[in-house]
């Protein structure tokens, strides 16, 4: 699933816990951050004063972050695969 402006935060935040971290330091608080932040992340970026171009960056490198995390996960699995596999071999 691709991040869209239209995402409400609630969603975001609970699909891609990540997405809390970087929508701190883009200085959107959110759901889990303190400041309580219903609709979209569009609306909350525009609450915040960002324009239409800034968005749609900040969907970009929200996007960004999801890829490297999926990344990061399946690597993760990949080396737990290999350890399991390791230690059958061994015990074989």
């Amino acid at each position: 699933m691709e991040i869209e402006k239209d995402m409400t935060i609630e969603d975001l935040v609970e699909d891609y816990p990540f997405a809390e971290e970087f929508l701190r330091v883009k200085g959107i608080k959110c759901i889990r951050c303190g400041e309580p932040i219903w609709g979209t992340i569009e609306d909350a970026c525009k609450e915040k004063g960002f324009a239409d171009a800034q968005i749609d960056q900040i969907i970009i490198e929200l996007n960004q972050e999801l890829e490297q995390n999926k990344n990061q996960n399946n690597e993760q699995n990949n080396q737990h695969t290999r350890r399991i596999e390791t230690s059958r071999i061994k015990r074989d």
